[in-house]
């Protein structure tokens, strides 16, 4: 079985590839809503959550962990992986990488939670992978919350989303990297924002490709998705329908249900 989490309903972007990438596999989502966002946290209070989260989705079976948060893979991913040396874990990192390989203006800006925008973890990144492109770094508060909350059609965001990116846009920014993977459900807000100047780059997919690298025998079960969440799972069953993930909801052995972690 695979284990996928995140602070809620972000991680179901990265859930969705991960179906796409091996529908034969079992699926297990934990959405830690009791605690959610992750991002105005901080990081001695993640790396005990992700921690507590791993020994459990380990306990009951999983042979590969997917920290399906930036966040939490910058504050927490060498933790987890330390204490379980037996459990396959993938993190998830801004695309920063392949936004510097297909820029042609050599400027890239990064949407990030506040959290992720002040770590090490992504500074590295860009240090390791920017070369002389022009990284901008742009904390978006509040940008989680409003997809946990399921408010993706509130006109006023539009607004707000395209005043926060005018600068980096009109300063070059050709790709704009979704630096959480609650802002990959903000695409179709977010699309005709950068329209015609800068591409939106989002690497679901490429930790999906990197889970089936990995999956060994796990590949091959019987195609089971179940969803738990430490807080107001009833939200996350919901989410499937609001957030268009119909192939997700075919998996599910049953509805979503409370787990204390």
């Amino acid at each position: 079985m695979i284990g996928v989490f995140d602070s809620g309903l972000g991680g179901l972007s990265v859930l969705a590839a991960v179906s796409r990438a091996l529908p034969h596999s079992d699926l297990l989502y934990l959405a830690d809503t009791a605690h959610v966002p992750y991002g105005e946290k901080s990081d001695a209070y993640i790396r005990e959550r992700v921690l507590r989260i791993g020994q459990y989705l380990a306990g009951q079976g999983c042979q590969q962990i997917v920290v399906a948060c930036n966040t939490a893979t910058a504050a927490a991913v060498a933790a987890l992986r330390d204490a379980l040396p037996h459990i396959r874990v993938v993190g998830i990192e801004p695309g920063i990488k392949p936004a510097v390989a297909a820029s042609k203006s050599g400027r890239i800006a990064v949407l990030t939670t506040e959290s992720t925008a002040r770590s090490e973890r992504l500074s590295r990144l860009i240090h390791q992978h920017a070369g002389p492109v022009r990284v901008d770094v742009v904390p978006c508060p509040g940008w989680a919350t409003r997809v946990e909350t399921l408010k993706l059609d509130d006109p006023g965001f539009a607004g707000a989303a395209a005043r926060l990116l005018e600068p980096v846009l009109a300063a070059g920014a050709d790709q704009v990297v979704l630096g959480c993977t609650h802002y990959a459900f903000l695409a179709p807000v977010l699309e005709p924002i950068v329209e015609g100047r800068a591409r939106l780059v989002d690497v679901a997919d490429a930790v999906a490709r990197q889970c089936l690298r990995l999956a060994g025998d796990a590949a091959n079960r019987h195609g089971r998705l179940t969803l738990l969440a430490t807080a107001h799972p009833e939200r996350l069953q919901l989410a499937l329908a609001v957030l268009n993930l119909g192939q997700l909801a075919a998996r599910l052995t049953g509805p979503a249900s409370s787990v204390d972690v």
